[in-house]
């Protein structure tokens, strides 16, 4: 399938052209924008399960890149697009970033085609949860940097080895309060699942 027309219109909707779904986490550490991607390109109102950031969140919960945060994800988030003419729908589920929901992430992580993980790079160490749990669990994934104003930049190849990427595993940036460059992202993300893949070379019989 042809994934370069992206840019349809919003529908509130299913279209009866759709002939594929699929499930896509959205992941990434504490603050780095996954309630704010979803909600920037989803085509119904966004389902969001979140709680005021409390007292309690002093010293456990890092505010130092996002002072202004008065909320965090406590469940999920849910959101829904489509690409391709209609032909392909995404159900989009961001799972909250703090490590201590580990549980809940590989409860949600769970039959999902793929995941993006959002990156900041004030905090990379950050995502490091999210791309273990992704290894362990073989589910294939593709990073985006959320470029915060004030984040400092480095090059790509600074950011792979930084995260330990594979040579293969897409890297692209994105803006997550940017309808556009947030759908830029995910659809490097579904290029790269959709892409033909050379099979793994068979053992020698013994």
């Amino acid at each position: 399938m042809d994934y370069a027309n992206w840019s349809d219109p919003l529908v509130a909707f299913v279209p009866a052209t759709v002939t594929e779904s699929a499930k896509i986490v959205v992941a990434g550490g504490f603050g780095v924008g996954k309630t704010t991607l979803i909600g920037s390109v989803s085509e119904v109102a966004p389902l969001r399960m979140e709680e005021p950031i409390t007292i309690d969140s002093v010293g456990v919960d890092d505010l130092r890149g996002t002072p202004e945060k008065t909320t965090t994800t406590v469940g999920m988030d849910f959101g829904r697009l489509h690409l391709a003419d209609g032909q392909l729908v995404l159900y989009l589920f961001g799972l909250p970033g703090q490590l201590r929901f580990r549980p809940l992430w590989e409860d949600l992580a769970e039959g999902a085609l793929g995941c993006l993980v959002l990156a900041d790079t004030r905090d990379l160490d950050a995502c490091h949860g999210a791309l273990d749990l992704l290894e362990a669990q073989k589910t294939p994934y593709a990073v985006a940097v959320n470029t915060f104003p004030d984040a400092p930049a480095y090059e790509a190849s600074e950011l792979r080895q930084a995260l330990a990427l594979d040579a293969q595993t897409p890297l692209t940036t994105c803006d997550a309060r940017d309808r556009t460059s947030s759908l830029y992202a995910l659809i490097t993300l579904t290029e790269y699942l959709t892409a033909p893949r050379a099979a793994a070379p068979l053992e020698p019989r013994p």
